[in-house]
């Protein structure tokens, strides 16, 4: 035990060094590995990892998920997803920013990417936020909060990567993040109206639309609803009826949805040779950058292994006698912590070895556990230091601080913390929908 602690520290050393999170839990991994076992045993383990990962049939779903989104973005659907919400909830004060977390959850629903749902909704609702005189602390952290909801929502990276990683369902997970999603969504329309409460120049009201122009512009989200139908309802038998008869697994519903995605963006005429290309190398690089991580996470997951660090904590509870809901917090507690520093993909990488065989000893539930780590995980996305989405803005906006961003989103973490502490303390609000498949 008193190794695999060696070796977690050293990999936090390394990440703080800048190293990348791949290269550094690969290098401490194979050396812890070495150490317990031998030279070629590490260079074995290793190899084998490597071979295997990029054989298995299994994680093309990651890659046809991010062409998916990649294609969403191409197809301009953000945009009438703002229009659509900002039709129905423009007129309130803070309506501009309650918009846009109802379209950071619908592009969600068809993207899987916090980050894209981020960067894209932030060229389309910025704009419009600023015409009516919102204050920035409140636009772009009402786009920060809303572009985490692209991880738990379904279809998820973040989700798949997790099913992948403990070998739990992800049709199973994909649905238990519903409830937790629409609550998130909720949440962050009360942070909004708790901002505007206190600075009602913070967020002014818009224009009313009437009830013709608002019945108009959802014939524009024709598109989201026939692929989310796809995607969602052919993993769950939806379609499987007279005369279509179809059920798809994950990867069958990834590549149905990446052609889908496609095909509305061609139909819209937002594609090209040039734009197809720029979708395709993207979705390269984002499938090296992931399983570069993935191997380093396994490879350092068996190193821990040998290292006995699982058996080591097991250990510990016992012997301190501790609640499981008690070790839960402790979790949860170290998750937070961690989010202050790590991105929200190495994160969950790094930890999810270690802590779920211990979770699922305690008897938890490991759907349950999944929707827990990525809500976790979202709240890491907009806290500082290393608040991604944040970032991100700060890399698209331009000319709006971090520091502005920062004080803005506090009211939404809050709110996260609420939404956790809820589902954590209710878990059927993650497993109802598991338990009815």
């Amino acid at each position: 035990m008193i190794e695999a602690a060696i070796g977690f520290a050293a990999v936090l050393v390394l990440v703080l060094l800048r190293m990348p999170i791949a290269f550094a839990m690969g290098l401490v991994g194979m050396v812890g590995y070495m150490h317990e076992t031998s030279f070629r045993g590490a260079i074995s383990m290793v190899s084998r990892l490597i071979i295997d990962t990029s054989q298995d049939y299994g994680l093309s779903v990651v890659p046809l998920f991010i062409l998916m989104g990649l294609f969403v973005n191409k197809g301009g659907i953000a945009r009438e997803l703002y229009q659509v919400s900002y039709a129905f909830m423009g007129h309130l004060r803070g309506g501009l920013a309650m918009a846009t977390i109802l379209a950071c959850g619908g592009f969600a629903a068809i993207c899987g990417s916090s980050l894209a749902t981020a960067a894209t909704m932030s060229k389309v609702a910025m704009p419009q936020m600023r015409k009516y005189g919102y204050a920035d602390s409140l636009s772009t952290a009402s786009i920060a909060a809303g572009g985490t909801l692209g991880i738990l929502i379904p279809p998820s990276v973040i989700l798949v990567i997790y099913g992948l990683l403990t070998e739990t369902s992800i049709g199973k997970l994909f649905i238990a993040g519903i409830i937790p999603g629409m609550l998130g969504i909720l949440f962050y329309v009360f942070a909004v109206k708790y901002t505007v409460s206190r600075n009602p120049d913070a967020g002014p009201a818009g224009e009313r639309t009437n009830w013709v122009g608002r019945f108009g512009a959802l014939k524009g989200v024709w598109a989201v609803l026939l692929l989310f139908f796809i995607v969602i309802g052919g993993l769950y038998g939806a379609l499987d009826v007279w005369p279509i008869h179809l059920t798809f697994s994950p990867t069958e519903a990834a590549g149905m949805g990446a052609a889908g995605a496609f095909l509305i963006a061609l139909f819209r005429g937002n594609l090209n040779f040039g734009a197809v290309l720029e979708v395709l190398k993207e979705t390269a690089i984002t499938t090296a950058s992931l399983f570069s991580v993935l191997i380093g996470a396994w490879i350092f997951s068996n190193f821990i292994n040998v290292a006995g660090l699982t058996e080591g904590l097991r250990e510990v509870i016992t012997s301190y006698d501790l609640a499981p809901w008690m070790v839960m917090a402790l979790i949860l507690g170290i998750y937070i912590m961690l989010g202050m520093i790590f991105e929200s993909l190495s994160m969950l990488l790094l930890t999810v070895p270690i802590f779920f065989p211990l979770v699922v000893g305690l008897g938890f539930d490991p759907v349950w556990f999944g929707v827990v780590v990525v809500v976790v995980t979202e709240i890491s996305l907009i806290t500082p230091p290393v608040g991604l989405n944040v970032f991100i803005l700060k890399n698209v906006v331009g000319d709006v601080s971090t520091a502005t961003i920062f004080k803005g989103v506090t009211p939404f973490w809050i709110a996260d913390i609420f939404r956790l502490a809820l589902l954590v303390g209710i878990p059927a609000l993650s497993l109802f929908l598991p338990s009815q498949m």
